[in-house]
């Protein structure tokens, strides 16, 4: 497979600008007073200079992308997904390091990019497919596909100013997508259409990517990463923390996400609030790691002032951040907390799950029975399933097979009864 994007070393740097400690705010009528009290202050000023500082939103990043690959990339808010896209884009660039592309590069990075609002969506179609780089030919040809994709259709001679923000994006990823770039990079943009859309263009991606093309995508959706990328690229604090395979990288990612929010705060709810919460084993010590088939145990601290209907639920969360399972004490055991304020500690013994492999989250919520949450905290809790079958080996059904993130074992040996076959 030969390479079409070459990343080596990139790094782009910002030099932020700060208030000195010591000035205090200003404003216009301070200072217009100023100067015509002290012109001269202009050219020596002894109010404290501001400060500078770098932030380096990438550093040392490098990868390849071979032609017809199509990569996820991931990471938290701020990671420097983003910036990376836009020095692809050469939008803006990098202060260190260079970027090779071999091919046309067509970006979808915020909504309306390109589009002047006061034209309309022919106009726009026109004006947008130029910036890409079609030629008119090329546009009037693509003009009905665009336009049918996109579901504009009544509003073609409309200013786009008029839009909603989800018509906005796609008449822009049908301009886009429809543009047969060799590389196709898509922001986290495709989450203002509705699912109808979004369905519509993660299949056009993956139409693109059958064609030879190479289409870069980020999302914060794991599923979308998931279904359409076999290879994902992590980004943290503006290094790559991990390059392989994107079931791989997803587990890795939540593992970020749960150490991130463990570090947090977690609140307080208006009568109770969850304290901690963890996976423990058939001891009662705690444990990362889970091994399917086996009781599924989480400890939980609460501290309630007495509220006389109050209830724990708790959500097992993978890695794509679905909730794939619930317990809830009150709905299934009929328990709620006691009705003595004070801090209790309780543990939930749950029955066995085969879960496929990976990295999974635990929410964990009290409740007012049959009214609302009344303390939800997210990744209260984290574990890792490894071997998840009988013999050892890790299934990965989700990404091996497309299947769900469980498995469903038989109850007892299903027996075979023999019936007659009459083939006439």
């Amino acid at each position: 497979m030969s390479t079409i994007v070459s990343i080596e070393g990139v790094g782009k740097r910002y030099r932020l600008r700060h208030r000195a400690p010591a000035a205090r705010y200003e404003t216009l009528r301070d200072a217009i007073a100023g100067a015509a009290s002290a012109p001269l202050r202009w050219f020596n000023d002894a109010r404290p200079a501001s400060v500078t500082e770098d932030f380096w939103a990438l550093r040392d990043v490098s990868f390849d992308v071979g032609r017809g690959e199509v990569v996820g990339i991931i990471g938290r808010n701020g990671a420097g997904k983003s910036t990376l896209l836009k020095i692809l884009s050469r939008i803006t660039e990098p202060t260190a390091g260079r970027v090779t592309l071999h091919g046309r590069v067509a970006s979808l990075l915020e909504v309306g990019t390109g589009f002047h609002p006061e034209l309309t969506g022919r106009e726009n179609i026109f004006l947008n497919g130029s910036i890409l780089g079609m030629s008119r030919a090329e546009i009037v040809r693509k003009f009905d596909a665009i336009v049918s994709f996109a579901g504009v259709e009544r509003f073609l001679d409309t200013p786009v100013k008029r839009y909603s923000s989800g018509m906005y994006v796609r008449l822009a990823f049908a301009v886009a997508a429809h543009l047969e770039p060799e590389v196709l990079v898509v922001d986290e943009v495709l989450a203002v259409g509705d699912i109808e859309f979004q369905q519509r263009s993660l299949g056009k991606m993956q139409e693109v990517s059958r064609g030879g093309r190479t289409v870069l995508f980020v999302s914060h959706n794991m599923a979308a990463i998931n279904s359409l990328t076999s290879r994902t690229v992590l980004l943290d604090r503006g290094r790559v923390m991990f390059d392989g395979p994107t079931s791989e990288a997803i587990g890795r990612y939540a593992q970020l996400a749960g150490r991130a929010a463990a570090s947090g705060t977690l609140g307080r709810g208006a009568h109770s609030t969850v304290l901690a919460a963890q996976l423990v084993d058939a001891f009662g010590q705690p444990t990362a790691h889970y091994t399917p088939g086996a009781p599924l145990r989480i400890e939980v601290v609460v501290e309630t002032d007495g509220w006389p209907a109050l209830s724990i639920e708790v959500f097992l969360v993978d890695a794509m951040q679905q909730k794939i399972a619930m317990a809830s004490l009150h709905q299934f055991e009929g328990i709620v907390l006691p009705h003595t304020a004070g801090r209790y500690r309780t543990t939930l013994d749950l029955q066995p799950v085969w879960l496929a492999s990976g990295a999974y989250s635990i929410d964990v919520t009290t409740s007012v029975v049959n009214s609302s949450w009344d303390h939800y905290v997210d990744n209260a809790a984290s574990l890792e399933v490894v071997a998840s079958n009988p013999g050892g080996r890790p299934w990965d059904f989700r990404h091996d097979f497309g299947y769900g993130a469980f498995a469903l074992p038989c109850a007892r040996k299903p027996e075979f009864i023999a019936e007659s076959h009459d083939p006439g």
